[in-house]
């Protein structure tokens, strides 16, 4: 965390680096004002805890040994950091008790309520629940699609085909899924395999040093699968022929629309993955073409009747 942010926030880190390896498991930050006043249920473990310059302002009109007890109820459990905001000097029993309890204590001159956006936002996508799954990961219309299938449907080449078209590339082979919300995964690729996509017959192909620096997007929400199906297994499955969003993918509790597109000889994905982005965007604006055609037919049934 220090280090993700020791310079966004300014922060110097003062006392308590033997809690260096300390590992944070929950991404609530909270400010402990009733804490320091003896509210021990108000202090929870495992949490960054932020000093603004309320605590700071009653801590320092404590008496000494009033200090020294509002300090240890605040380290009354194990903390996984403290920061003082807003610039505050730090008091010699508060330097001594992160000291002996190993627990980081950092300083930042920014506000704390803007410090604790920052804070939640970092841990909200840090700690997010993941998984990683095989596909190739893009932005195409200003939306985040992600190519999957079978082994050679040609998830590479099609990619490289909407890279010239203009789209941007996220990932390939293996795509980083984040639930950084209750409905939304965000995408984004390993560090090892960033800008790098595999082409058969080209081999490895660095699409930053190719396309430029705007042909690459590091991460992206996910909203649509396209997925890739070999004419065999295309004509062995029923698929809705009205409606592009006849299934859904799970993935990590979030349901993401899915369209699967045949492969054949002289079909243009590229443009079909194109359409049915657009599509996806009309649907999420509320308008149903398979509806609406099915409702002119039911008219026009009616009006022969």
């Amino acid at each position: 965390m220090f280090t993700a942010l020791a310079q966004t926030l300014a922060l110097s880190w003062v006392s308590g680096h033997a809690g260096g390896d300390k590992q944070l498991r929950g991404d609530t930050v909270q400010k402990p004002s009733l804490a320091l006043i003896g509210h021990l249920n108000f202090v929870h473990p495992n949490r960054v805890q932020v000093l603004g310059c309320a605590e700071m302002d009653y801590l320092g009109q404590l008496g000494a040994d009033a200090l020294m007890l509002a300090i240890e109820n605040l380290f009354s459990t194990e903390l996984a950091a403290v920061i003082v905001a807003n610039g505050e000097i730090v008091p010699d029993p508060l330097l001594a008790a992160s000291q002996r309890s190993n627990t980081p204590l950092f300083t930042s001159p920014q506000a704390s309520p803007e410090l604790m956006v920052v804070l939640s936002h970092y841990l909200a996508n840090a700690l997010a629940e993941s998984t990683s799954v095989h596909g190739v990961m893009l932005e195409v219309n200003g939306i985040g699609v992600m190519l999957t299938g079978e082994s050679s449907t040609g998830k590479s080449e099609l990619a490289l085909e909407l890279l010239t078209r203009g789209h941007r590339f996220v990932a390939d082979d293996v795509v980083d899924l984040y639930k950084t919300a209750p409905d939304t995964l965000s995408a984004q690729s390993p560090t090892l395999l960033q800008d790098f996509l595999e082409v058969r017959g080209l081999g490895i192909l660095n699409i930053r040093a190719l396309f430029g620096e705007l042909a690459i997007k590091m991460k992206k929400n996910l909203k649509l699968i396209v997925h890739l199906k070999s004419p065999v297994d295309a004509s062995q499955e029923s698929v809705s022929r009205l409606d592009m969003h006849a299934s859904n993918e799970t993935i990590l509790g979030v349901d993401i629309p899915k369209v699967r597109i045949p492969v054949a000889v002289g079909r243009n994905l590229a443009v079909l993955v194109e359409v049915a982005t657009r599509n996806h965007i009309l649907r999420m604006r509320g308008v149903n073409n398979a509806e609406e055609f099915i409702a002119r037919q039911h008219k026009m049934i009616q009006a022969g009747e």
